[in-house]
């Protein structure tokens, strides 16, 4: 996933604004980050994804390999996410 793909697909909060929100505002819990413009608070898909990249910070990492799957990928997992979840 790059910096400027859509991390937060519900609320359209690109992952730049995830780490740049970690980065000033220094959140120590994942439920701090809905305070990025909404981040996590929708239908749930990229709630793992925001405590990874939390934990990636608090481990200092410079330059982490994420671990989040591709734009495509990412958004397919979304979309069998919500059918499951009866949001579709």
């Amino acid at each position: 996933m790059e910096l400027d793909d859509e991390l937060c697909l519900c609320f359209h909060v690109t992952k730049r604004k995830v780490v740049n929100f970690i980065r000033i505002r220094k959140p120590v819990k994942a439920s701090q980050l809905s305070e990025c413009f909404g981040a996590g608070t929708g239908c749930g898909w990229c709630r793992p994804f925001l405590q990874r990249l939390l934990e990636q910070s608090a481990q200092q990492i410079e330059q982490p390999d994420d671990g989040l799957p591709d734009t495509d990928a990412y958004a397919s997992g979304r979309q069998q996410h919500r059918k499951n979840k009866g949001l579709t």
